[in-house]
């Protein structure tokens, strides 16, 4: 996909781009370590750059790489929203997955309402009403 005439980049989006844009998303780190470790540790990434260098989409995912994983910090600045550059990152990072994981890796994600849509029609499922989704903040 491009905006503006810059493709995606599929790898981290650098810190300042992915703390400025979590912020925009409503999302926030607790720490200055948190987003750097986060970025490093990602098992897949990908971002949307505009072209004048900002990061105005995002995603990732956190995996073992053999079974489990999980879509993490998918992100649309406002002014870019409702383009098709959430469903571009979110291809991306399931055709990885696809691609590199073994065949049935389990893929889970928590969504807002905001993006249920966007991820029912990606395939994901509300999880059986004998199963329920749990945290805990640490």
């Amino acid at each position: 996909m491009r905006l503006r005439g810059v493709p995606p980049t599929c790898e981290p989006s650098p810190t300042r781009r992915y703390v400025r844009l979590r912020r925009e998303a409503g999302l926030r780190a607790k720490s200055a370590e948190q987003p750097e470790l986060a970025l490093r540790e990602s098992w897949s990434s990908c971002h949307v750059t505009a072209a004048d260098g900002e990061t105005v989409a995002m995603g990732r995912v956190l995996g073992d790489g053999g079974w489990y994983f999980v879509v993490a910090d998918m992100a649309t600045a406002p002014g870019h929203q409702r383009r098709g550059l959430g469903r571009a990152v979110l291809d991306h990072l399931l055709a990885d997955i696809r691609l590199r994981a073994p065949a049935d890796a389990y893929v889970t994600l928590t969504a807002d309402a905001a993006g249920r849509r966007l991820y029912e029609q990606a395939g994901f499922t509300a999880f059986t009403s004998d199963q329920t989704g749990m945290q805990i903040v640490l």
